[in-house]
């Protein structure tokens, strides 16, 4: 496996800064296929801005206007997303893909985020965020990847410690925990360094070696100046 699909158990959890800690600390590829709203400061823009060791930031396939539902950004833009037109860009190293809000995020009538995870057969690490009803939504999209038969490299918990509901959901589901990130009380890239040292350790076991590297000994990274 080269990399991750990051989703959310729905929008506004975290996937962006979840996707920025995956980039540092695999000094990976980023790329979001499908921007919808926020062009003056795109998410790709965000992970340019606040990862020390990014290397290339693919363009993303489709780019809205219209923070809405992929599927309404693109009929207000008089366009059709075409999922054959969404192909992982070529990459010798690590890539992050990142998502637009949940699972069952319809693309077009017939094509759902699901649907591109699966066309694009890459391990899914699941952000989720403690609120009143995050259990639900929670368990809900693990039971759909597994439905799918979609790999699962595990469960990052963002924001405030909810340890009675994350506890119950690492047990009823027996998906990996990959890491907590703590509530940034103010973001910066030396919090996304710090966060990506922790849990860097958990992410490499799940790769494949990238040619010529032993996961062992690559990405010397020294957080410990920031």
């Amino acid at each position: 496996m080269k990399g991750f699909f990051i989703t959310g158990i729905g929008t506004d959890v975290g996937k962006t800064v979840v996707s920025a800690i995956v980039v540092e600390a695999l000094q990976a590829d980023y790329w979001k296929p499908i921007q919808c709203g926020n062009l003056d400061f795109t998410d790709s823009d965000f992970i340019e801005e606040y990862t020390l060791h990014h290397q290339t930031i693919h363009d993303e396939a489709y780019l809205f206007e219209d923070p809405v539902s992929p599927h309404l950004a693109a009929y207000l833009s008089n366009k059709n997303i075409d999922n054959q037109f969404i192909k992982l860009p070529k990459s010798n190293n690590y890539l992050i893909v990142e998502g637009a809000g949940g699972l069952m995020v319809p693309l077009s009538q017939n094509y759902l985020i699901i649907d591109l995870i699966k066309q694009l057969q890459l391990s899914v690490i699941v952000v989720s965020m403690n609120y009143l009803g995050s259990i639900n939504h929670t368990l809900l999209t693990i039971e759909t990847l597994k439905h799918h038969n979609i790999d699962i490299a595990g469960i990052v918990f963002n924001g405030d410690e909810n340890s009675s509901s994350e506890t119950f959901i690492l047990q009823h589901t027996g998906v990996r925990l990959l890491g907590k990130i703590a509530k940034a009380d103010i973001l910066s890239k030396g919090f996304i360094a710090h966060q990506a040292s922790s849990i860097r350790k958990n992410l490499l076991p799940l790769l494949s070696p990238l040619p010529n590297q032993d996961t062992d000994t690559n990405l010397p990274i020294d957080y410990e100046s920031f």
